[in-house]
């Protein structure tokens, strides 16, 4: 099967990544910050050091780790057509943008504070869109106790999609254990959510080397139920990672690794992604900078470190949009920088209709990158190369010099072998600006409008929401 894909490292750098990870596992350790996840590290053979937090990782355990895991697994969503086999065969699966903490309303185009409300109309507008494939939790409900606010973002997302969810908020242990809860409600037990994973969750180590105690023994808690955890590095060159490619590309595939040990020692065999959001810092700003050559770039190399190990992969970042308003504010530049993200190994990506590097979120944005995912996907769909589609028997029945447009042969592959862009959607991508904007509100308002989420069932609604409100009592 043929699918285009670029590479960046050759395989001795491969190599090299791979051994400079174990040197500093083994010689630097990983910071801990949790008795508990150190104690489970150390009896299974880490050089722990309990003053000082630090965990060193043999490489024995790391191997361990990689016979372990599943190599292949199933995000499922509430509709099966939903599911999500990983790794992917074709293109990336890209979901929607991360945690933003305000939104550019559609109806005033007011910049305000996100809400559970906003969250509902933004999951039920991704549910809609086919280029979509599944949901992040997307923005901070910010209209509830904060210790509370990754609960009420899973639920409200699960209620408003039948598409995979994946939470991006991850507080403690105890708010694992209430998100494992009301996921298995709407599966239909622990067993049932176990065999069909309706929703998994991003966990971040805290580049350089660290994990923060509520993070890890949160993942520890999913990876125990048979919650997919995605560990995710954020390794920000020059700031929270060496400035070099090298350097950064080899601190994000180690914490993964630290990360995959970390789950594979507490719950061995529970399903895992390999993740990376990593980039650049902007050297006049402090900030995180994604739209300029080197986040593919680590992306590229990282997809490549997943497919090392055979490990399911969400090393790309879909970003086109880092201004506070709606369109499409950059040039060819950045649209490449996309494209090679997305080819480049990773089988996921989240980021849709985000603004701003990924703190606001817009519904018509939504609509923009959807509509050009639709058209750069058809880069990275499969082809199947045989005698028989090489098609040697057709050429000798047309002849030489004649033409196969009325052949059968043609009319019956034609449109499963060539793309064919919608002019309308094209014409979005005339011009880097926000001239597409007015259309892209008027699907916005006709989707909203028109599409309907399969409701969730009515008593396991209540027991949910009767959760949560004794969860917000708990951590008031």
């Amino acid at each position: 099967m043929a699918v285009a894909r670029l590479r960046f490292l050759d395989k001795q750098e491969e190599e090299l990544v791979h051994a400079q990870s174990l040197k500093s596992l083994k010689e630097i350790g990983v910071l801990v910050r949790s008795h508990p996840v150190l104690k489970t590290l150390h009896n299974a053979g880490a050089e722990v050091d309990i003053k000082t937090g630090v965990a060193k990782i043999p490489e024995h355990m790391v191997k361990e780790a990689l016979q372990s895991v599943p190599h292949r697994i199933k995000l499922c969503g509430r509709d099966p057509k939903h599911d999500m086999s990983l790794p992917t065969e074709t293109f990336p699966r890209i979901a929607t943008t991360g945690l933003a903490v305000y939104i550019r309303d559609y109806e005033t185009g007011e910049k305000r504070a996100s809400t559970r409300a906003d969250i509902a109309k933004f999951v039920r507008l991704a549910d809609a869109l086919e280029p979509i494939s599944y949901c992040w939790t997307s923005m901070t409900a910010r209209d509830v106790p904060h210790m509370s606010h990754g609960v009420h973002e899973l639920w409200v997302a699960m209620q408003n999609t039948t598409k995979h969810v994946q939470g991006v908020t991850l507080l403690s242990a105890e708010d694992s254990r209430r998100q494992i809860e009301l996921g298995a409600l709407v599966a239909g037990g622990r067993q049932e959510l176990r065999k069909r994973p309706l929703f998994s969750v991003i966990c971040c180590s805290i580049a350089p080397l660290s994990y923060e105690e509520g993070a890890v023994e949160g993942m520890v808690e999913f990876a125990k139920a048979g919650v997919p955890v995605v560990s995710m590095s954020m390794s920000l060159s020059g700031g929270s990672a060496p400035v070099t490619m090298a350097g950064t590309i080899t601190n994000a595939n180690t914490e993964n690794l630290a990360s995959l040990v970390i789950t594979q020692t507490a719950a061995p065999g529970s399903p895992h992604v390999y993740s990376s959001s990593s980039a650049p810092i902007d050297m006049r700003t402090g900030g995180i900078h994604y739209m300029t050559a080197e986040p593919a770039l680590i992306s590229a190399g990282l997809g490549q470190m997943a497919q090392r190990y055979g490990l399911p992969c969400m090393v790309g970042d879909w970003g086109i949009n880092d201004k506070e308003e709606p369109g499409m504010p950059h040039s060819f530049s950045e649209i490449v920088g996309v494209f090679l993200t997305t080819l480049s190994g990773t089988d996921m990506a989240g980021g849709m209709g985000g603004l701003d590097a990924v703190k606001g979120a817009s519904l018509e944005q939504m609509v923009i990158d959807a509509n050009l995912w639709d058209n750069l996907r058809a880069y990275a769909r499969h082809f199947t190369f045989t005698p028989e589609t090489i098609a040697l028997d057709v050429v000798k029945a047309v002849g030489h010099g004649n033409t196969f447009l009325t052949h059968p042969h043609t009319a019956r592959l034609f449109k499963k072998e060539l793309s064919f862009w919608d002019p309308k959607k094209l014409a979005w991508e005339q011009t880097y600006s926000d001239k597409m904007v007015p259309e892209a509100h008027e699907i916005v308002l006709k989707t909203l409008e028109e599409h309907k989420v399969p409701e969730i069932d009515k008593a396991v609604l209540e027991k949910g929401n009767r959760m949560i409100k004794d969860f917000e009592k708990s951590v008031e």
